[in-house]
């Protein structure tokens, strides 16, 4: 059975307004929430980039059954994985193990504030296999050194522990990333509907099995308005960067960046990509291709503050029983 969540965008809407979105959400029955964690919009149309582990931690004071997630947080640059292990851990406590830790590589965008620079992906990948070693230990409650590659961890410890181990999701994004983060992961996280991931992620050894023991959760962008006119035009709005794909979008560094490389993508162009207007319809058929995919999670991202609100009160509830009816 597949379960659906709702996205707290933190680039398009800023943070009281998201806590109340998940609230919503909860009303109208979605399972789980995931949040983004940015420190820079993608254009600066959106607008918006609250610190979402502020945000979450409000959300879980704020609902009682929605299940929560970072998707995804960058233990790696911004963050040391020794702050990320105590920040999950203060998380889950705080909203009674109702927390997973999705993480990722990172973008330019938001990691390179630190002033660190912006490794290649091969480093990229090698150092969040370190940076999960790191959170694992600690979560475990025992004082903790650690001199790798990447890291150094001084006598730490996080103090205050959820009654069961938080659970990481690993953003990967093809066969590379799987073969170094599978085995390290509890869950697969990945922002398009292609069942060769799952295949793989399941033909590795020492990953947890997709459907078993393990979870694989998506995300996919939706346009919902009352009309279809002013759907396409706020989705080209906010989400043109969305054509340039991973390995252009991880390598951007500014809204600035984003603006130019996306200065020729058309509104029909993302119309082509992102189910627009007010048929649930369409909008259900692109949903449902993860499920098909043989995804067992898929969390709904609705384009845009403007009509994100209306979206909660009039369509979501129509649309979670089309999708849960299919």
């Amino acid at each position: 059975m597949t379960t659906f969540g709702y996205t707290l965008m933190t680039e398009q809407s800023g943070p009281r307004e998201l806590v109340a979105y998940a609230q919503a959400a909860e009303d109208k029955g979605f399972e789980f929430a995931v949040c983004s964690d940015h420190y820079s919009p993608w254009l600066v149309e959106q607008g918006h980039a609250p610190y979402a582990w502020t945000v979450l931690g409000a959300v879980a004071q704020a609902t009682t059954d929605l299940d929560l997630m970072t998707y995804v947080t960058c233990p790696t640059m911004r963050y040391h994985p020794a702050v990320v292990a105590q920040k999950a851990a203060t998380l889950a406590v705080l909203s009674g193990n109702r927390f997973t830790l999705g993480v990722g590589s990172g973008e330019s965008l938001n990691e390179h504030v630190v002033g660190a620079g912006w490794p290649g992906v091969e480093t990229r990948l090698e150092m969040l296999a370190e940076a999960i070693d790191v959170i694992r230990s600690l979560h475990t409650g025992e004082l903790v050194d650690h001199k790798g590659e990447y890291f150094e961890v001084e006598s730490a410890r996080v103090w205050d522990l959820p009654d069961k181990p938080v659970e990481i999701g690993v953003a990967v994004g093809g066969p590379r990333a799987i073969e170094a983060l599978a085995e390290s992961a509890d869950h697969l996280v990945a922002v398009e509907p292609d069942a060769a991931l799952v295949q793989q992620w399941n033909q590795t050894d020492g990953a947890p099995q997709v459907g078993r023991a393990a979870r694989a959760i998506g995300q996919v962008p939706i346009c919902w308005a009352p009309d279809r006119d002013e759907a396409v035009k706020l989705a080209h709005e906010q989400f043109r960067w969305f054509g340039g794909g991973w390995g252009v979008n991880a390598d951007l560094p500014t809204p600035a960046g984003f603006e130019a490389a996306s200065q020729f993508v058309r509104p029909e162009d993302v119309a082509d990509k992102i189910p627009c207007g007010p048929d649930l319809d369409a909008i259900a058929e692109a949903v449902l291709a993860f499920p098909e995919a043989g995804f067992t999670d898929v969390a709904l991202v609705q384009v845009g503050d403007r009509f994100q609100q209306q979206f909660l009160d009039e369509a979501a509830g129509p649309l979670l029983e089309r999708l849960r009816s299919a």
